[in-house]
């Protein structure tokens, strides 16, 4: 079978599925979902033997440690694929919840309520616990999924798929539930795109160049997951040892996730004291520095930062800094620069916070608290489909009710429109 015809039976299967998805109750879809969890942690061995192939390949190909670390498996990361399907199965289902009821005055009564989207195609890049994540609230929330990781973790998301999809069929679930486009060549998304007729919705999740590829090809309308350019600006009434634990954690925890802090912006009143701990402090832990020239008098072991820097999402050890005059300029420059994805300050004034929280347009914005925060998980939404960087229809952490869209009911006594 080619590529487009594959692509097309896929579609059409995955329409089918959802139209009996859509129906099930609560309990079904939970037992399906905590089989899943099961069946994933029972089967470690056989997921991180796939996967080291993967990591293997991307040595191969030399992929920098960061991005090797977003496609590692190990014990500790299924566990937590696998806490996160359980708690997707505590949260309310959305599906037929009431948003709101009201009678007019010929007495017909109207209603709002919740329904899953349909079907819906996320492309995503590198991580294999989205193939998990994405699959568990799609079919809380009542879809049928088609996914399509990147090449580079082939192997480790045709293994998950295949437990998720034993899971489903002892469970009940329709078949085509879940489907995993297996090949690797690219004409296989072009082709998706253009199955508006079957696909509700897709999901692009990824680089720059990923997010612009599917907005510009696709005839589904398409929720954006782009890039992470993430800034932290330490405020003049910062505090300071609280100021260090933010950025470091916010640089170094995990530098090849898109919530990771790319620029930090100092104010010049206390730029002189903070910046020569913490530059110490991320050199040691093996981050390259690239600064403005006031960065650079405080950090003379530090490159110069380009223009080209302030724009780029590193995914990596490697972080910007800027000293700017005031918290103005500092949300110029995020305004100039930034993903849209999240920012944060810290600062003991509470105005200044404030100003920041409302002038700061990010789909997550934080006071005294790492950018790292930025995720379903640790918002308690279970998982998230990705992070929304548009504002229609859902931005920030795409969790259950977001996977839904809504219809009317209405109930009426015989009434006619005069």
């Amino acid at each position: 079978m080619d590529v487009k015809s594959m692509m097309i039976k896929m579609a059409q299967d995955a329409k089918t599925a959802s139209q009996k998805l859509r129906t099930l109750s609560t309990d079904i879809k939970n037992d399906a979902l905590l089989t899943m969890a099961d069946f994933l942690v029972k089967k470690s061995k056989d997921l991180i033997r796939e996967n080291a192939k993967d990591i293997n390949n991307a040595k191969e190909k030399g992929l920098s440690s960061a991005m090797r670390d977003r496609l590692k498996l190990n014990p500790e990361r299924i566990k937590a694929m696998a806490e996160g399907l359980r708690e997707v199965i505590a949260l309310p289902d959305p599906v037929g919840e009431v948003i709101r009821m009201w009678k007019r005055p010929n007495n017909l009564q109207i209603g709002k309520i919740r329904i899953p989207i349909g079907v819906i195609g996320i492309i995503y890049e590198s991580r294999p616990n989205v193939t998990v994540d994405t699959a568990g609230l799609a079919l809380k929330a009542g879809n049928a999924i088609i996914l399509r990781g990147g090449s580079e973790s082939i192997h480790s998301n045709i293994a998950i798929s295949k437990i998720l999809c034993q899971a489903i069929k002892k469970t009940g679930l329709p078949e085509n539930s879940l489907q995993l486009i297996k090949t690797t060549d690219r004409t296989a998304v072009n082709e998706m795109l253009k199955l508006d007729q079957y696909i509700d919705l897709i999901i692009p999740r990824g680089g720059h160049e990923l997010i612009n590829m599917v907005a510009e090809n696709s005839r589904i309308p398409v929720i954006k997951h782009d890039k992470g350019l993430c800034h932290i600006y330490i405020d003049s009434e910062a505090d300071l040892n609280m100021a260090e634990e933010i950025a470091f954690n916010a640089k170094v925890q995990r530098p090849g996730v898109c919530n990771a802090m790319e620029t930090l912006l100092v104010h010049k009143d206390i730029a002189k004291k903070f910046l020569p701990k913490m530059g110490k402090r991320l050199k040691d832990a093996k981050v390259e520095i690239r600064g403005c020239p006031e960065t650079k008098k405080t950090l003379s072991f530090a490159k110069k930062a380009t223009e080209e820097d302030w724009d780029t999402e590193y995914l990596d050890l490697i972080l910007s800094i800027k000293v700017v005059r005031d918290m103005n300029e500092a949300i110029k420059h995020i305004a100039t620069y930034s993903s849209n994805l999240a920012e944060a300050i810290v600062t003991t004034n509470y105005n200044n916070a404030r100003t920041f929280l409302n002038e700061v347009d990010s789909s997550a914005v934080f006071v005294n608290a790492s950018t790292r925060f930025n995720d379903g998980n640790q918002f308690g939404l279970g998982a998230e489909m990705g992070i929304s960087t548009q504002k229609l229809h859902v931005r920030g952490p795409m969790g259950l009710e977001d996977l839904t869209s809504t219809k009317y009911i209405i109930f009426g006594e015989g009434q006619i429109r005069t």
